[in-house]
């Protein structure tokens, strides 16, 4: 391979049942040469539990230009690299879009290991419109900034798709009360993993669940659109707690 570019696959790993990874995700991490990764030790965990050894280069958000650069060039000089983040899909929440685009710019090959995505997870859950959908990650951390991007929204007819952490989340959630409306909506944690929940119903009905109750985990919050044609359902809570 040496002499002529490379190739960098994204490879999708678990969000928390470390069974969902692909047997094709496995086989590229043993051919590579290196995995890039978002955080040595989470991923060194996961390469072990694999019974993988290989060499890690941390790549992040805050990573320098030259890190970049490095890793661009043995890429173009022939090395095959498996980029991974923390859990999930790379590039979906996640670092990684400037690596790609530098790494496309440079004539690398680019391949995706499809494989969990916690936002597909919690839509396909939800029981709301998913033939279309628009996802927005996280919303803005301050206050004022967080009801604008909402109030951008506000008209959009298309399930809308969120991350949430536990701290803001029933803020979110009020905010959403108010400038949506009490919509329908399903909120979802712990994808895969032991404590996996998702509660459904109106937001009302949401936010009066979440008020009693000690939130635990990150949340994907889905809501229907505007206008959404969707028969009412009871509230419901899918935890076995």
């Amino acid at each position: 391979m040496k002499g002529s570019a490379g190739v960098l696959y994204l490879v999708a790993t678990p969000i928390g049942n470390l069974g969902d990874i692909t047997f094709r995700a496995v086989e590229i991490l043993r051919e590579v040469d290196f995995v890039i990764c978002e955080d040595s030790r989470r991923s060194g965990m996961l390469l072990k539990h694999l019974e993988i050894k290989k060499p890690l280069r941390t790549y992040h958000d805050h990573s320098s230009e030259g890190k970049q650069e490095s890793l661009v060039r043995e890429l173009k000089e022939g090395a095959r690299a498996a980029y991974i983040t923390d859990a999930g899909t790379p590039l979906i929440s996640d670092p990684g879009f400037s690596l790609v685009r530098d790494s496309i710019e440079a004539g690398i090959r680019i391949e995706s290991i499809p494989g969990p995505a916690a936002f597909v997870n919690a839509l396909i859950v939800s029981g709301l419109p998913s033939h279309a959908f628009t996802f927005l990650a996280y919303l803005p951390q301050k206050e004022k900034a967080r009801q604008d991007a909402l109030r951008e929204l506000a008209d959009e007819k298309r399930t809308l798709i969120f991350y949430e952490s536990p701290y803001r989340i029933l803020k979110t959630l009020k905010n959403m009360l108010d400038i949506f409306g009490d919509r329908e909506a399903s909120v979802s944690r712990e994808m895969t993993k032991k404590f996996e929940e998702t509660v459904r119903g109106k937001l009302s009905e949401i936010l009066n669940y979440f008020e009693k109750k000690k939130i635990l985990g990150e949340w994907v919050i889905v809501m229907a659109g505007k206008e959404n044609p969707i028969r009412h359902r009871e509230f419901h809570d899918d935890s076995e707690a």
